[in-house]
Protein backbone atom coordinates (compact mmCIF):
# COMPACT_ATOMS: atom_id res chain seq x y z
CA UNK A 1 0.00 0.00 0.00
CA UNK A 2 1.35 3.43 -0.94
CA UNK A 3 1.81 5.82 1.97
CA UNK A 4 0.80 9.33 0.97
CA UNK A 5 3.18 12.14 1.89
CA UNK A 6 1.49 14.46 4.37
CA UNK A 7 2.54 17.52 2.38
CA UNK A 8 0.46 16.52 -0.62
CA UNK A 9 -3.23 17.38 -0.52
CA UNK A 10 -5.97 16.48 -2.95
CA UNK A 11 -6.23 18.94 -5.84
CA UNK A 12 -9.67 19.43 -7.39
CA UNK A 13 -10.01 19.26 -11.16
CA UNK A 14 -11.45 22.31 -12.85
CA UNK A 15 -11.95 20.93 -16.33
CA UNK A 16 -15.17 19.36 -17.50
CA UNK A 17 -15.11 15.61 -18.12
CA UNK A 18 -15.23 14.34 -21.67
CA UNK A 19 -17.76 11.78 -22.75
CA UNK A 20 -16.51 8.27 -23.27
CA UNK A 21 -17.06 8.10 -27.08
CA UNK A 22 -14.76 11.12 -27.51
CA UNK A 23 -12.12 9.85 -25.10
CA UNK A 24 -8.91 8.05 -26.00
CA UNK A 25 -9.46 4.39 -25.05
CA UNK A 26 -6.19 3.94 -23.19
CA UNK A 27 -6.68 7.06 -21.05
CA UNK A 28 -10.35 7.50 -20.37
CA UNK A 29 -11.14 11.07 -19.28
CA UNK A 30 -13.43 11.38 -16.29
CA UNK A 31 -13.37 13.68 -13.31
CA UNK A 32 -13.27 12.55 -9.71
CA UNK A 33 -16.79 13.94 -9.36
CA UNK A 34 -18.03 11.66 -12.12
CA UNK A 35 -16.41 8.63 -10.55
CA UNK A 36 -17.89 9.47 -7.15
CA UNK A 37 -21.34 9.76 -8.67
CA UNK A 38 -20.97 6.32 -10.20
CA UNK A 39 -19.65 4.55 -7.12
CA UNK A 40 -21.48 6.48 -4.41
CA UNK A 41 -20.50 9.33 -2.14
CA UNK A 42 -19.29 7.01 0.63
CA UNK A 43 -17.24 4.64 -1.51
CA UNK A 44 -14.50 4.64 -4.10
CA UNK A 45 -13.63 2.10 -6.79
CA UNK A 46 -11.07 -0.45 -5.66
CA UNK A 47 -8.54 -1.97 -8.00
CA UNK A 48 -5.86 -4.50 -7.28
CA UNK A 49 -2.57 -3.28 -8.72
CA UNK A 50 0.51 -5.43 -9.14
CA UNK A 51 3.69 -5.62 -11.13
CA UNK A 52 3.23 -7.29 -14.48
CA UNK A 53 4.80 -10.70 -15.08
CA UNK A 54 5.73 -12.33 -18.35
CA UNK A 55 2.42 -14.21 -18.41
CA UNK A 56 0.67 -10.82 -18.70
CA UNK A 57 2.39 -9.86 -21.95
CA UNK A 58 -0.27 -11.38 -24.27
CA UNK A 59 -2.96 -9.43 -22.38
CA UNK A 60 -0.98 -6.22 -22.87
CA UNK A 61 -0.76 -6.95 -26.59
CA UNK A 62 -4.53 -7.48 -26.63
CA UNK A 63 -5.16 -4.12 -24.94
CA UNK A 64 -2.95 -2.37 -27.47
CA UNK A 65 -4.75 -4.10 -30.34
CA UNK A 66 -8.14 -3.12 -28.98
CA UNK A 67 -7.07 0.51 -28.52
CA UNK A 68 -5.56 0.63 -32.00
CA UNK A 69 -8.74 -0.74 -33.58
CA UNK A 70 -10.85 1.80 -31.69
CA UNK A 71 -8.61 4.63 -32.84
CA UNK A 72 -8.81 3.57 -36.47
CA UNK A 73 -12.59 3.31 -36.31
CA UNK A 74 -13.47 6.44 -34.36
CA UNK A 75 -10.54 8.87 -34.38
CA UNK A 76 -8.71 10.86 -37.01
CA UNK A 77 -5.21 9.84 -35.93
CA UNK A 78 -2.54 7.47 -37.13
CA UNK A 79 -1.60 6.51 -33.58
CA UNK A 80 -0.83 2.80 -33.32
CA UNK A 81 -1.95 2.22 -36.91
CA UNK A 82 1.08 -0.04 -37.01
CA UNK A 83 3.60 -1.04 -34.34
CA UNK A 84 6.53 1.29 -33.88
CA UNK A 85 9.10 0.95 -35.28
CA UNK A 86 8.29 -2.68 -36.06
CA UNK A 87 6.14 -5.28 -34.34
CA UNK A 88 9.15 -7.26 -33.15
CA UNK A 89 10.81 -4.12 -31.76
CA UNK A 90 7.63 -3.06 -29.99
CA UNK A 91 7.11 -6.51 -28.50
CA UNK A 92 10.70 -6.61 -27.29
CA UNK A 93 10.28 -3.19 -25.67
CA UNK A 94 7.14 -4.29 -23.85
CA UNK A 95 8.76 -7.52 -22.71
CA UNK A 96 11.84 -5.66 -21.48
CA UNK A 97 9.75 -3.24 -19.41
CA UNK A 98 7.83 -6.12 -17.84
CA UNK A 99 11.00 -8.01 -17.00
CA UNK A 100 12.54 -4.91 -15.41
CA UNK A 101 9.51 -4.35 -13.20
CA UNK A 102 8.43 -1.07 -14.80
CA UNK A 103 4.98 -2.24 -15.92
CA UNK A 104 1.93 -2.61 -13.69
CA UNK A 105 -1.49 -4.23 -14.11
CA UNK A 106 -4.70 -2.93 -12.55
CA UNK A 107 -7.50 -5.44 -12.04
CA UNK A 108 -11.10 -5.24 -10.89
CA UNK A 109 -12.69 -8.43 -9.57
CA UNK A 110 -9.97 -10.45 -11.27
CA UNK A 111 -10.48 -8.85 -14.70
CA UNK A 112 -7.80 -6.71 -16.35
CA UNK A 113 -8.79 -3.04 -16.17
CA UNK A 114 -5.62 -1.22 -17.28
CA UNK A 115 -1.86 -1.29 -17.57
CA UNK A 116 0.70 1.44 -17.02
CA UNK A 117 4.47 1.68 -17.24
CA UNK A 118 6.52 4.19 -15.27
CA UNK A 119 10.21 4.67 -14.56
CA UNK A 120 12.68 7.19 -13.22
CA UNK A 121 14.57 7.79 -16.47
CA UNK A 122 13.43 9.41 -19.69
CA UNK A 123 14.59 8.99 -23.25
CA UNK A 124 17.64 11.22 -23.95
CA UNK A 125 16.40 11.51 -27.52
CA UNK A 126 13.46 13.52 -26.19
CA UNK A 127 14.49 15.14 -22.92
CA UNK A 128 17.39 17.53 -22.38
CA UNK A 129 20.33 16.78 -20.11
CA UNK A 130 19.05 19.35 -17.61
CA UNK A 131 15.61 17.75 -17.59
CA UNK A 132 17.06 14.27 -17.15
CA UNK A 133 19.05 15.51 -14.16
CA UNK A 134 15.81 16.37 -12.37
CA UNK A 135 13.90 13.67 -10.46
CA UNK A 136 10.76 12.84 -12.43
CA UNK A 137 8.31 10.06 -13.21
CA UNK A 138 8.16 9.07 -16.87
CA UNK A 139 4.80 7.48 -17.68
CA UNK A 140 4.19 5.45 -20.82
CA UNK A 141 1.93 2.79 -22.28
CA UNK A 142 -1.08 3.75 -20.20
CA UNK A 143 -3.89 1.67 -21.64
CA UNK A 144 -7.36 1.36 -20.13
CA UNK A 145 -9.86 -1.31 -21.08
CA UNK A 146 -12.92 0.00 -22.87
CA UNK A 147 -15.03 -1.69 -20.19
CA UNK A 148 -13.67 0.91 -17.77
CA UNK A 149 -14.68 3.92 -19.88
CA UNK A 150 -15.90 6.94 -17.93
CA UNK A 151 -14.51 5.95 -14.54
CA UNK A 152 -11.47 8.23 -14.56
CA UNK A 153 -9.15 5.25 -14.21
CA UNK A 154 -6.53 6.61 -16.60
CA UNK A 155 -6.26 9.92 -14.74
CA UNK A 156 -6.11 8.03 -11.44
CA UNK A 157 -3.24 5.87 -12.66
CA UNK A 158 -1.27 8.90 -13.82
CA UNK A 159 -1.52 10.43 -10.36
CA UNK A 160 -0.83 7.08 -8.67
CA UNK A 161 2.38 6.73 -10.69
CA UNK A 162 3.34 10.28 -9.74
CA UNK A 163 2.90 9.54 -6.07
CA UNK A 164 4.93 6.35 -6.41
CA UNK A 165 7.76 8.38 -7.92
CA UNK A 166 7.52 10.95 -5.16
CA UNK A 167 7.63 8.20 -2.55
CA UNK A 168 10.42 6.18 -4.19
CA UNK A 169 12.85 8.78 -5.55
CA UNK A 170 11.46 12.20 -4.57
CA UNK A 171 10.16 12.96 -8.08
CA UNK A 172 9.09 16.55 -8.60
CA UNK A 173 7.14 16.08 -11.83
CA UNK A 174 5.35 13.60 -14.09
CA UNK A 175 6.43 13.54 -17.72
CA UNK A 176 4.98 11.88 -20.78
CA UNK A 177 5.66 11.88 -24.51
CA UNK A 178 2.41 11.90 -26.48
CA UNK A 179 1.73 10.79 -30.04
CA UNK A 180 2.58 13.83 -32.14
CA UNK A 181 -0.49 13.84 -34.39
CA UNK A 182 -3.09 12.91 -31.77
CA UNK A 183 -4.21 16.43 -30.92
CA UNK A 184 -7.23 15.21 -28.95
CA UNK A 185 -4.87 13.38 -26.62
CA UNK A 186 -2.81 16.54 -26.22
CA UNK A 187 -5.92 18.34 -25.02
CA UNK A 188 -6.70 15.49 -22.66
CA UNK A 189 -3.35 15.84 -20.94
CA UNK A 190 -3.83 19.59 -20.62
CA UNK A 191 -7.13 18.94 -18.87
CA UNK A 192 -5.26 16.70 -16.45
CA UNK A 193 -2.98 19.56 -15.43
CA UNK A 194 -0.08 18.92 -17.81
CA UNK A 195 1.83 21.68 -19.57
CA UNK A 196 2.87 21.21 -23.18
CA UNK A 197 6.60 21.84 -23.13
CA UNK A 198 7.38 21.34 -26.82
CA UNK A 199 6.91 19.06 -29.79
CA UNK A 200 10.08 17.76 -31.38
CA UNK A 201 10.38 17.62 -35.14
CA UNK A 202 12.18 14.86 -36.98
CA UNK A 203 13.05 14.80 -40.66
CA UNK A 204 11.22 11.49 -40.79
CA UNK A 205 8.24 11.66 -38.38
CA UNK A 206 8.32 7.87 -38.06
CA UNK A 207 11.76 8.15 -36.46
CA UNK A 208 9.93 9.03 -33.25
CA UNK A 209 6.16 9.53 -33.71
CA UNK A 210 5.45 10.23 -30.04
CA UNK A 211 7.30 13.51 -29.66
CA UNK A 212 4.87 15.92 -27.98
CA UNK A 213 6.30 16.41 -24.50
CA UNK A 214 4.12 17.18 -21.49
CA UNK A 215 4.90 17.75 -17.83
CA UNK A 216 2.87 18.05 -14.63
CA UNK A 217 4.26 19.04 -11.22
CA UNK A 218 3.79 16.52 -8.45
CA UNK A 219 2.28 19.33 -6.37
CA UNK A 220 -0.68 19.31 -8.82
CA UNK A 221 -1.36 15.60 -8.28
CA UNK A 222 -4.72 14.57 -6.87
CA UNK A 223 -3.85 12.33 -3.91
CA UNK A 224 -7.29 10.75 -3.68
CA UNK A 225 -6.72 8.08 -6.37
CA UNK A 226 -4.20 6.32 -4.13
CA UNK A 227 -7.20 4.94 -2.28
CA UNK A 228 -8.37 3.30 -5.50
CA UNK A 229 -5.42 0.89 -5.69
CA UNK A 230 -4.37 -1.91 -3.39
CA UNK A 231 -1.29 -4.08 -3.85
Amino acid sequence: MLTLPKRLAAVPRSSSPSTAPDAPPWIVPGSRRRATAQYGAMSTPTYRIRRAVTEDIPAIFDLIGSAAAWLQQYKDTDQWARPWPTESDRNARITRNVERGFTWMAEENGALAATVTYRDRGNPKLWTADELSEPAVYVSRLIVSRSQAGRGLGAALIDWAGLRGLDEWAASSIRVDVWTTNLALHEYYKRQGFEHLRTLEFEDPWEYPSAALFQKPITAVDASPAAWFQE
